[in-house]
């Protein structure tokens, strides 16, 4: 295969490109702050804009008002789903939902949280932070 190359002819070569690493995507895992307690925001749905404080070991998700994170929308369960966490790792487990629950695009019956991951539950999209300043751009779906 050939490329041309400022001019130049080269055969198999490969161009190598760098992001910069000023770039908004690059995860910046170093400098960011951890939170006191875990967040849950809502960045899509009839809530947008609230915010959760993941303050206990067991965080429930549901239209129930009694849950830690009440959801009042018909699209999510009474008892939807919840949030664990054990030591060093976040667990989010579906709880036999009607719609699911989904994480970073993919249902799941049970899956690891990371910082910055989205979980759908109903019609509300939600980001997960565990860092101070942690964005993940909205895919508009």
């Amino acid at each position: 295969m050939d490329n041309e190359i400022n001019g130049a002819e080269e055969k198999d070569s490969t161009t190598i490109f760098r992001m910069p690493s000023s770039d908004a995507t690059v995860p910046d895992l170093m400098s960011r702050d951890r939170l006191e307690h875990p967040t849950l925001s809502i960045i899509k749905g009839p809530q947008t804009g609230v915010t959760f404080v993941l303050d206990k070991p067991e965080i429930t998700i549901g239209r129930d008002p009694r849950n830690s994170v009440f959801l009042n929308d018909m699209t999510v369960s009474r008892h939807h789903a919840k949030i664990e966490f054990n030591g060093t790792h976040v667990t989010i487990e579906d709880l036999g939902s009607l719609n699911g629950t989904w994480v970073d695009g993919a249902i799941v019956n049970k899956a690891f949280l990371d910082d910055g991951s989205t979980v759908q539950v109903g019609t509300f999209r939600m980001v997960f932070h565990t860092t101070q300043g942690t964005e993940r751009i909205a895919t508009g779906q």
